[in-house]
């Protein structure tokens, strides 16, 4: 999920924390399990500062060991022990219990969405990913926001938040329905489909589709059970050459096909360099697909200028790659 929705989900774990007596009978408890909560939501994601370093960087590894099983049991330890620091009277077991809560949801509810975590590490890398929420989906957000808003005027946290969750368990439910009659009609729509990717958008009925047949990707969108095919490209492999090769090597390419699990390829010729790119197809946005990774090489086969990363114009991508087209 975003950060804003982790957030509010860290406030409502502290106000669902309040049906624990051991919580609520003091306020340096209330208040020390609160903060904790709300550090809980938010400490998994602290891997996004590898963005400073490199979008490579950040592919390989956001949502990955700071989301998996020994991060989970590290967390709620780590958060424990810090917030301790600051109210040292508190119950360190229920501070530690509410804290383990607080980094498990936020794993937990990351790997419904389409991007998904590398949560059962170090058992296996995969990428587990439902696709059911959007990362940021409104009916979540406002949900917690709404159940503040009433704590702030006097209704009792434990059980508003105990009813919002409830309301919550049931909304995911429904979206996994949603989605199994999208996948239902889209096999009548395209029956040969071998592999299926529906990922939701921010729009309630409306889901993206990737799908890998033998000979074809085809690209589109759902609404309700209604199927529209936007793009159908040839599937071909990519082909064994000195330019693949060497394109291969660059850090963004690798960290691109580590993550994306269906994509197209291009091999261009210019008069001072080759270009190698590779598209995902999950992402279509007003007819353009803005997720790709880029390498450049000179007819030497060395590399000259690669990226990856989210583009939605050659002007803006050739100058992330400082080279001006012949």
């Amino acid at each position: 999920m975003d950060t804003a929705t982790h957030v509010v989900m860290g406030i409502a774990i502290g106000g669902l924390a309040t049906l624990d007596p051991v919580v609520a009978e003091n306020t340096v408890n209330s208040h020390s399990v609160l903060v904790a909560a709300i550090i809980g939501s938010q400490i998994p994601d602290i891997d996004t500062f590898l963005k400073l370093r490199n979008n490579a960087v950040y592919l390989r590894n956001h949502r990955g060991v700071t989301h998996s099983i020994p991060a989970v049991l590290f967390w709620p330890i780590a958060v424990t022990a810090f917030v301790s620091l600051f109210f040292p009277e508190t119950n360190i077991l229920h501070l530690w219990i509410w804290s383990f809560i607080a980094v498990f949801l936020h794993v937990f509810v990351d790997i419904f969405n389409a991007y998904g975590t590398q949560a059962l590490r170090p058992f296996s890398n995969k990428w587990v990913a439902f696709g059911i929420i959007n990362t940021f989906d409104p009916i979540i957000f406002s949900l917690h926001v709404l159940g503040i808003i009433f704590w702030i005027f006097g209704a009792p946290p434990g059980y508003t938040f105990l009813i919002m969750y409830t309301v919550i368990i049931l909304y995911y439910l429904l979206r996994f329905i949603m989605q199994r009659t999208v996948r239902s009609a889209l096999l009548k729509t395209i029956p040969d489909a071998e592999e299926i990717i529906i990922a939701p958008t921010m729009r309630f009925n409306q889901w993206r589709l990737a799908v890998t047949s033998k000979d074809n990707f085809y690209v589109g969108r759902a609404y309700k059970r209604s199927i529209t095919i936007f793009d159908k490209f040839k599937r071909l492999p990519v082909p064994q050459s000195p330019i693949i090769e060497a394109a291969s090597k660059d850090k963004n390419i690798s960290a691109f096909l580590s993550f994306s699990p269906v994509y197209r390829w291009e091999i261009g010729e210019f008069d001072n360099y080759y270009e190698v790119r590779y598209i995902d197809l999950r992402y279509r946005s007003n007819g353009h697909y803005p997720f790709v990774a880029i390498v450049q090489l000179n007819h030497d086969l060395d590399i000259i200028a690669s990226y990856t990363g989210w583009i939605y114009s050659e002007e803006k991508l050739r100058k992330k790659l400082n080279i001006v087209t012949e």
